[in-house]
């Protein structure tokens, strides 16, 4: 072994070197996380004060608006003290509490896009079963197993993760800490890691991606049979969720699947973006915009508030 000492904190990277362009990635991803903070704040705030939209779908909205405001909040405000100060030493402790809430909600994303999905097929496919499928209780139990799950899952990768020796280079080639980066830096044998990885991903993501594409399929196939009209209402929600969804599956397997060698390349640092900030971002303007009841919802409490301010 070439280098025996045992690692006691790590450095995380910045996109550039240049002091400029790290103010540049700090000022984009700024805007970005206060944009996201913002978008998800105004769906929680319409979807709690508004009777009209006490109804399952917006339960799951609300939660998932929650969610995603903690899921941005774990990487993006470190990044830009990062990049603005210079200063990426992170701790072991550190590095292990932000690998657990990194992997925590992003799985419980999946769950939420998931049960979303369902919701969507019980409405558009079962209309008259809808009230007892989606009743409050089963969708506040649906939301708790995904809650407490998630910290199962996560907690046995994370545990899993530094049980390792890294006793190798500390620097690690991402802007936050993950499980993939880490296992570069081991100088243990990874391929039980590697394993749980694999299988995890066949049976928690292959698993939500075949409920999320099988409901997908009864719910364009019952759609097709309603007028232009109602089509191009449910086709503009839907696709947008699908692309989202898409985009979040393909970069997390693109990062955990990917070999553990050595590699110090750009694109491994953007891929996470897509499954870290991406979703957050984009899920507050598909389910706000494209719906009309939460844009009328929102419109009301703006104009409650400006009228309020005077």
């Amino acid at each position: 072994m070439a280098n025996s000492t045992t690692v006691t904190e790590f450095l995380l990277m910045n996109f550039a070197e240049r002091w400029q362009l790290r103010l540049l990635h700090s000022m984009l991803f700024l805007l970005i996380y206060l944009v996201t903070l913002l978008g998800n704040l105004l769906i929680v705030t319409v979807t709690t004060i508004d009777p009209k939209l006490n109804m399952p779908m917006y339960f799951f909205l609300r939660n998932l608006s929650v969610l995603d405001m903690c899921y941005v909040t774990v990487t993006v405000p470190n990044a830009c003290v990062n990049s603005l100060t210079g200063n990426s030493a992170i701790s072991v402790a550190g590095c292990a509490a932000q690998v657990f809430l990194v992997i925590y909600f992003a799985y419980v994303e999946l769950v939420f896009l998931t049960i979303m999905a369902r919701d969507r097929y019980v409405a558009i496919c079962q209309p008259l079963h809808y009230p007892v499928v989606m009743n409050y209780h089963c969708c506040v139990q649906m939301t708790l197993a995904s809650l407490l799950s998630g910290l199962v899952y996560a907690g046995v990768h994370t545990g899993q993760t530094f049980q390792l020796t890294f006793c190798q280079s500390n620097v690690i080639h991402q802007f936050f800490c993950d499980v993939p980066s880490l296992l570069r830096l081991s100088c243990s044998d990874t391929s039980s890691n590697f394993l749980l990885i694999l299988s995890s991903a066949i049976v928690v993501i292959g698993g939500c991606l075949i409920f999320i594409t099988m409901s997908y399929i009864h719910i364009f196939s019952t759609v097709l049979k309603f007028p232009i009209r109602e089509q191009g209402k449910v086709f503009s929600t839907c696709v947008p969720h699908i692309l989202v969804v898409s985009v979040f599956l393909s970069s997390i397997l693109s990062v955990y699947l990917k070999p553990s060698v050595n590699s110090e390349t750009i694109q491994d640092m953007i891929l996470p973006v897509f499954y870290t900030i991406v979703p957050p971002f984009l899920n507050p303007i598909i389910y706000s915009l494209r719906n009309t009841q939460v844009k009328e919802a929102m419109k009301k409490v703006i104009l409650r508030n400006f009228y309020s301010g005077k």
